[in-house]
């Protein structure tokens, strides 16, 4: 138990200091210490499709996207066997809206808290919350106008902190 503190403890001081600047950034190679010290276990999940590499904790199942789902964008989908937490992938069209111009339609929304730019692993993103739906977002454009974007609930969970903020960190291309 003390571990698992200390990780919380650790991962909290390095994204508060990384939210003190004004573009925080991010990225694996400063949390993966912290994650083998506090015995916290995952594993990384390749979506060859589109390059991208992305941490996962252990328990988090894939589930068997349905064409409905890919149609709706979603290249991945997994939770834990009880169904408590979910981290969705999705690729979506963002029809050609750049980075700033997507943070700027997320602030619109009257649902949508936290909206913070940010780099994750060299790669400029938008970071937000969506306290309705208890889930923290992050949201990577490409030059094809589309978006990477990663989902992961409940936010407000004890550790959420730590398990989505090292998920997030993770993410990276192949």
């Amino acid at each position: 138990m003390k571990k698992i503190l200390c990780v919380v403890l650790m991962l909290c001081l390095l994204m508060t200091a990384a939210l003190a600047e004004q573009a925080p950034s991010l990225n694996w190679e400063a949390v993966e210490p912290i994650l083998a010290a506090g015995n916290v276990a995952g594993q990384f999940y390749t979506f060859d499709e589109i390059a991208v590499k992305i941490w996962l904790p252990e328990g988090m199942n894939a589930v068997e996207l349905t064409e409905e789902d890919k149609a709706n964008g979603y290249i991945g989908y997994f939770m834990p066997d009880d169904e408590s937490a979910a981290v969705a992938v999705m690729y979506v069209d963002l029809n050609g809206m750049s980075l700033e111009e997507y943070a700027q339609y997320l602030a619109s929304e009257a649902d949508v808290t936290e909206i913070e730019m940010a780099t994750v692993n060299g790669f400029p993103c938008v970071t937000y919350k969506l306290p309705a739906q208890d889930s923290v977002s992050i949201t990577f454009t490409t030059e094809a106008g589309y978006a990477l974007e990663v989902t992961c609930t409940p936010a407000s969970v004890e550790n959420a902190e730590l398990v989505w903020g090292a998920v997030v960190a993770s993410i990276q291309a192949v």
